[in-house]
């Protein structure tokens, strides 16, 4: 028998507009390290605990690489219930031990942003990160104020890929100075 573990309920979207739309990268833009890097596994509910199959719209989709997708227009009275998604995780990511590495301020945001890839991290700093980050944390570089308090936005914000703040996405000035460090599973 396969062990797994639950992650989180989430519903970062409602079916106003063109429908509701729990889109797995969005998901892990809004909840950065809450979800494991291959899910194995997603579980879909209405926010008021109907199953999908209880709730019988038509779905476009509901996997573990897209996410879920219910749009109004497929619906007969075109309007689709407000659901929230779950996924299946294999250990260690639920209920593991996290170690965290030293932070990490490779690029400023001079040019065209501040680009903390984990693959530039990795060529500068050999070792210093291990082979399967699962969470991602990034903070200002002078008031270690968390990144998703800062009211910017951000191009990429995940454990497998790293954090880019692009000057063009802001509606201010240009972005902050982050640095950033990576959750691990500690060695038992």
């Amino acid at each position: 028998m396969v062990k797994v573990c639950w992650t989180d309920w989430f519903d970062r979207d409602n079916p106003s507009g063109s429908g509701d739309w729990e889109i797995l990268t969005q998901l892990r833009d809004e909840y950065p390290g809450k979800i494991c890097p291959t899910p194995v596994g997603i579980e879909v509910e209405t926010t008021t605990g109907l199953s999908m199959a209880a709730a019988g719209e038509v779905i476009a989709a509901a996997d573990t690489t897209t996410g879920f997708i219910c749009k109004n227009e497929d619906q007969p009275d075109h309007r689709c219930f407000d659901y929230r998604v779950r996924f299946v995780c294999h250990p260690p990511f639920c209920n593991q031990h996290i170690c965290w590495s030293r932070w990490f301020d490779l690029d400023n945001p001079s040019g065209t942003g501040d680009w903390e890839n984990l693959s530039s991290l990795r060529n500068k700093y050999p070792g210093a990160i291990c082979d399967e980050p699962l969470l991602i944390e990034a903070v200002t570089v002078d008031t270690r104020t968390p990144a998703l308090a800062t009211g910017q936005n951000f191009y990429i914000f995940n454990p497998t890929t790293g954090f880019v703040c692009r000057n063009s996405d802001q509606t201010k000035k240009g972005c902050l100075d982050y640095k950033v460090r990576f959750g691990c599973c500690c060695n038992p």
